[in-house]
């Protein structure tokens, strides 16, 4: 009866956050310096892959490195049309070096920072890389902690599934 009520626990808290409202805390774009609304941040009727990482932290890096370089060739050999935009954890005082990171990587894709960690606080999550994957109705489809090598891969194909809805 236990593991009954511990599984429709968790049952119901998945669906929560993926059915969640997208919050309306402010983010920086680290490219123009503009402040925008995390839920007017990216194409509503597009899906969005986003990688919150942190300038400290490797196996973000790591992802967002294996992310882009497989990116232009998911979207022109599958056909899947998306966005994908990183956030940086860092606090105010590493905004430079975030941004610096970024332009140095040659990141061709948005890229912000949430240096108070309001909006990490509005999305209720505790580590970085932490990798969000919102449809093309601005809900979210896909949540994920961690990265280990090759992890993208599912990543991608959460996207190719959700593209074609």
């Amino acid at each position: 009866m236990k593991k009954i009520l511990l599984v429709c626990a968790c049952m119901g808290l998945l669906t929560a956050i993926h059915a969640q409202e997208l919050p309306e805390t402010q983010i920086k774009n680290l490219d123009n310096g503009k402040k925008v609304a995390f839920n007017e941040s990216f194409e509503k009727g597009k899906v969005t892959l986003i990688s919150f990482w942190a300038t400290w932290c490797v196996p973000c890096k790591k992802e967002i490195k294996n992310i882009a370089l497989k990116l232009d060739g998911l979207k022109k050999d599958a056909g899947i049309d998306f966005n994908y935009m990183t956030i940086s954890i860092d606090e105010v005082r590493a905004e430079g070096l975030a941004r610096t990171y970024a332009m140095a990587q040659g990141w061709r894709f948005p890229y912000f920072i949430d240096a108070n960690a309001d909006l990490k606080r509005s999305l209720n999550f505790q580590s970085v890389p932490y990798t969000m994957i919102i449809d093309k109705n601005g809900k979210v489809a896909f949540t994920h902690t961690g990265y280990e090598e090759g992890g993208e891969v599912e990543i991608f194909e959460k996207i190719k599934e959700l593209a074609k809805k």
